[in-house]
């Protein structure tokens, strides 16, 4: 019996993993009504098929894979048919254009005046009047786009020319140094033990994090009680 269910539920868990990867990757709250469906239904299958010892476990992998399917065909279709991605993501919402309200709108996503006020005070705007356009999203986020004279001042603005972002690579983490990344910036070893010996660390050990960005080395030191003990023979 314990065997049973052990067998079942990592086969199941594997499964259903195995089907939620294949289907996509998307933030729960980006998933389109279609996506919901399924994947609700994916978890009451599994559950019964865990429950129900009397129905044969290959009823629901059959099942969840069907739908898995219809989920990657109706995405297919989705990106082939502008009317299809319409009928199952929805259109987007334009509640405030210009800077006035969409009555209709309001009514027809049936959206209250409290619920507007309440995501432009969570966007940071407590006055509508701020407001140069505001859009519903398929995924029920409000997207906010403040008046000209009211957006923050950026560099381009005030004709400063900014360096673009560089991603920082990490080449310690946890006080294991990540060698790979270490030779992706084209620094060696020996450049990293005499970085952190000019910053006063004795070895990698020492240090919980460590990133590069072209330009500058940021250290973060490790506790004392989650010190690494091994040592690095390369540094």
């Amino acid at each position: 019996m314990i065997g049973t269910l052990f067998i079942r539920t990592l086969f199941t868990y594997a499964f259903v993993f195995l089907a939620l990867r294949i289907m996509g990757k998307r933030e729960i709250g980006k998933l389109s009504l279609f996506d919901l469906v399924v994947s609700i239904m994916i978890a009451e299958i599994s559950a019964m098929a865990l429950q129900d010892l009397r129905i044969p476990i290959w009823h629901g992998a059959f099942i969840i894979g069907l739908l898995v399917l219809m989920q990657i065909g109706v995405s297919f279709l989705s990106l082939q048919s502008r009317r299809v991605y319409e009928l199952v993501e929805g259109k987007p919402a334009v509640l405030v254009a210009n800077g006035e309200i969409n009555d209709s709108e309001m009514k027809r996503t049936r959206y209250s005046m409290n619920d507007l006020l309440v995501q432009l005070r969570e966007k940071d705007f407590a006055n509508v009047a701020d407001v140069e356009f505001a859009i519903l999203e398929t995924s029920g986020k409000l997207s906010v786009f403040p008046k000209a004279n009211k957006r923050p001042v950026t560099a381009e603005d005030l004709g400063i020319t900014v360096k673009s972002t560089v991603m920082p690579t990490s080449l310690i983490v946890s006080g294991e140094v990540q060698y790979d990344k270490l030779a992706s910036v084209d620094k060696s070893p020996q450049w990293l033990r005499e970085q952190l010996t000019a910053l006063g660390y004795d070895a990698p050990q020492d240090v919980f994090y460590a990133a590069w960005d072209g330009q500058t080395l940021y250290v973060d030191r490790m506790d004392k009680d989650s010190r690494v003990q091994k040592q690095d023979p390369a540094l």
